[in-house]
């Protein structure tokens, strides 16, 4: 009998540590959600200058790791404070959606060095013309180290190029969490 119960325990205790195992052995695969803030530039290129503000948003993806290398989908809904006044009104830079993949390697056993690139989708407003979506492609590069547990932090430069000529530069930090 102490033999059946030793042997329930101890299946029960490999069960339960199984998945943390498997989990540290890439910590970088699952999915994962973020808190998003940065300085977000606007370039109309001369148009109306160049309005800039803070970008604040929510990302969400899923990545898989495989040895040192990690490929990834994402998304992110973001806004922002950039605004320019000029004579006759106001330029505000609105939304922001974004959805694309990413590509990474590890450096080290806590530290994901990545590129990414994608869809963007913003809308940009000025006072007298209305507003308007601008569709374009976003291509960035970036830092994520974990920081324990499931937390992470991250920093990236992003450029994105919109119809019209108009052009987004951001640098953003991220705070997140993976599942």
């Amino acid at each position: 009998m102490k033999t059946v119960i030793f042997a329930a325990a101890a299946a029960a205790a490999f069960a339960v540590s199984a998945p943390a195992s498997a989990q540290e052995a890439a910590p970088f695969t699952g999915a994962h959600a973020e808190v998003l803030a940065g300085y977000d530039s606007l370039d109309t290129n001369g148009a109306i200058g160049k309005p800039d503000g803070l970008l604040y948003g929510l990302g969400l993806g899923y990545d898989f790791q495989a040895g040192n290398a990690v490929l990834g989908i994402e998304g992110e809904i973001a806004d922002s404070t950039a605004s320019r006044k000029f004579v006759g009104g106001e330029v505000d830079a609105a939304r922001d959606l974004y959805i694309g993949a990413r590509a990474g390697f590890l450096i080290g056993e806590q530290a994901l060095a990545y590129v990414k690139a994608g869809y963007t989708n913003a809308r940009i407003e000025a006072t007298g013309l209305g507003g308007d979506n601008g569709d374009g492609v976003r291509v960035g590069a970036g830092l994520e180290y974990k920081l324990g547990g499931q937390l992470f932090l991250k920093g990236e430069y992003r450029y994105s190029n919109y119809e019209a000529d108009v052009e987004r530069h951001q640098v953003v930090a991220g705070l997140g969490m993976r599942f």
